[in-house]
C-alpha cells in the first residue's frame, strides 16, 4: 500500500504540472488504483482522420469529416464521466499524430515498466517517439522501459491486439496486419505473461479490442464474427465458464465489444455501443455484476475506435 500511495502522490503532482487549457487537450491519462494497479488514458487530438490508418481499419470512413470542437466536447465529457470511477490527468495532444487519441496501441505497462509498441503505420510510429510520455514514466514514475518501436521485424500494437487477463497473467492475442506472431512473442515477454493464446482475427478485422472485452476477469463480451475460426471465440468464452455476452455483427460495428471495466461494478462503453445492446444482454451484464456507463463518442468513433481504444493502463 505504501508503494501505491507513493505512485498516487506522484501522479497527483504530475496532474498539476501537466494541466493545460481545454483547447489543448483531447485525451487523458487515467489513473486507477485497484488490486495493486493503476489504469490510465494518454494523449491525442482528433482534428482530422489519418488516411494511412484507414487502409486496414474498416471501422474508419475517411470520407466522414470530424468536427473538432464536437470531438473535444465529447472527450471532455468522457473524462468527467470516468471520474465517477477513477481520477483523471491530462496530457496535450499533437496535430501531427491524429490517432494518438487511441494511445493503448502505443503505450502500455506491466508492474514497474513501460512498454512502447511497434506500430504498423508511420503516422502511428511517430506517437512512439514522444519524449514527454517516456519521461513521465521514466522520471516521474521511475519505470524501466521496454521499447519495441525500433524492432524492424515485427508488428505489435499492444493492448489493441492483446487483451490481458491481469489477474491470471493470461493474454489473448488476435493476429492481423496490426500484430504478427513475432510481435505476439515480443509482447508475451514484455508483459511477462504466464500464458498467451494466439488466434487469427477475421480477415476484415484489425484489433482484438473491437471484438473482445474482458469484464474484470469474470466474464467476456465477444463478437464471434470477428474471429477467423468460431472455435477460438468459443474457447475464450469457455475459459470464463461461458459467462459471455455474444454480439451480432451490427453490435460489433457499433463498438459494443470496445469496452472496459474500471471497477468490479461497471463496464464503460460508448453511447452507440450501449444503445446497440438488447435487453437480454443488459440483463446478462447485470447478472454478472456490471452496470453500464456510457458516453456519446460519435465524433471520436469516426476515427475508427471507441472508448476502450482511448484507455491504456498503468500497473
Amino acid at each position: 500500500m505504501a508503494l501505491l500511495s507513493d505512485l498516487h502522490q506522484r501522479l497527483r503532482i504530475a496532474e498539476n504540472i501537466l494541466a493545460k487549457p481545454a483547447t489543448d487537450i483531447l485525451s487523458v491519462l487515467l489513473e486507477h488504483i485497484r488490486d495493486h494497479h493503476v489504469r490510465h488514458r494518454i494523449p491525442g487530438r482528433v482534428c482530422r482522420l489519418a488516411a494511412e490508418s484507414a487502409r486496414d481499419n474498416r471501422y474508419m470512413d475517411i470520407s466522414r469529416a470530424v468536427e473538432p470542437l464536437q470531438a473535444l466536447a465529447q472527450h471532455a465529457t468522457l473524462a468527467q464521466a470516468l471520474r465517477a470511477d477513477v481520477p483523471v490527468i491530462t496530457f496535450p495532444g499533437d496535430p501531427a499524430t491524429p490517432d494518438a487519441v487511441f494511445p493503448n496501441n502505443v503505450f502500455a505497462t506491466a508492474p514497474g515498466r513501460l512498454i512502447v509498441g511497434r506500430m504498423r503505420h508511420a503516422v502511428r510510429q511517430r506517437e512512439a517517439e514522444r519524449t514527454d510520455i517516456r519521461q513521465f514514466f521514466g522520471e516521474v514514475l521511475g519505470y524501466d522501459e521496454i521499447d519495441l518501436s525500433d524492432c524492424p521485424n515485427l508488428v505489435a500494437e499492444l493492448t489493441g491486439s492483446l487483451i490481458i487477463d491481469r489477474a491470471r497473467g493470461v493474454g489473448y492475442c488476435g493476429l492481423s496486419e496490426r500484430c504478427d506472431m513475432a510481435g505476439a512473442q515480443a509482447m508475451h515477454r514484455a508483459f511477462d505473461l504466464r500464458l498467451m493464446y494466439c488466434f487469427e482475427l477475421a480477415e476484415a478485422e484489425y484489433h482484438t479490442n473491437v471484438v473482445l472485452t474482458l469484464l474484470a476477469s469474470h466474464a467476456v463480451i465477444i463478437a464471434a464474427d470477428g474471429f477467423r475460426e468460431l472455435a477460438a471465440a468459443q474457447a475464450i468464452a469457455q475459459a470464463y465458464g461461458d459467462r459471455a455476452i455474444w454480439l451480432t455483427p451490427a453490435q460489433k460495428q457499433a463498438f459494443a465489444a470496445n469496452a472496459i471495466t474500471l471497477s468490479d461494478q461497471r463496464v464503460w462503453m460508448s453511447a452507440a455501443a450501449s444503445a446497440a445492446l438488447n435487453q437480454t444482454q443488459r440483463k446478462g451484464l447485470a447478472e454478472y455484476g456490471f452496470a453500464i456507463g456510457s458516453v456519446e463518442l460519435g465524433e471520436i468513433e469516426k476515427a475508427g475506435g471507441s472508448l476502450r481504444c482511448c484507455v491504456g493502463e498503468i500497473y
